[in-house]
């Protein structure tokens, strides 16, 4: 191998690890849209059925769920919310399950299940989780969004320290894929 080969040979190496990590921040930087959402706005909610559980302090949400708070849209068949009630009514918690979406913007998940825990501000999804912004895409196990922070990870595997229940069908391969657009220069 001659010292030039090498030399173009790790340029075009760190060249391409570069675009890949620009291509990350860019969906990354998508995944703050949903992040950089106000947690504290009112919901608003419609669904083909309710059943209000007082004394386990739940609703129970079925038939095409959507839930709304300041420009973030969560839609799935079914929904528990858990809530307090010590004087006003707060939610604590709302777990989604079957074709879970979230989306604010032109930003996108989907996944199996989702929770949306409101006292930590983090939302949770598991089970072929799929984010898209545009023609991004990026696919996983789970995806956690902290909207506290505006930080978002995701995993190969929905299995972790995620307080997620039921999680199947996760990404057959345990890894990390997705598809970036690059700009042309």
């Amino acid at each position: 191998m001659t010292k030039t080969y090498l030399t173009t040979a790790l340029r075009n190496a760190a060249i391409g690890f570069t675009l890949t990590a620009a291509a990350f921040a860019g969906i990354q930087a998508g995944a703050q849209a949903i992040a950089g959402h106000n947690s504290n706005a009112p919901v608003n909610y419609n669904a083909g059925r309710i059943e209000l559980q007082d004394r386990q302090n739940r609703v129970v949400l079925s038939g095409d769920v959507v839930v709304t708070q300041a420009g973030l849209t969560v839609r799935s068949n079914r929904m528990l919310v858990n809530y307090s009630d010590a004087g006003t009514l707060q939610i604590q918690r709302i777990t989604a399950t079957g074709g879970v979406t979230v989306s604010r913007g032109n930003e996108r998940a989907s996944g199996d299940v989702a929770v949306y825990d409101f006292n930590r501000r983090i939302i949770t999804m598991a089970g072929n989780v799929r984010l898209r912004r545009g023609s991004d895409t990026l696919n996983g196990g789970r995806l956690v969004i902290d909207l506290a922070s505006g930080v978002s990870s995701v995993d190969g595997r929905a299995s972790g320290s995620s307080s997620v229940a039921g999680e199947s069908g996760t990404n057959s391969s345990g890894r990390v894929t997705g598809t970036f657009s690059v700009p042309e220069n």
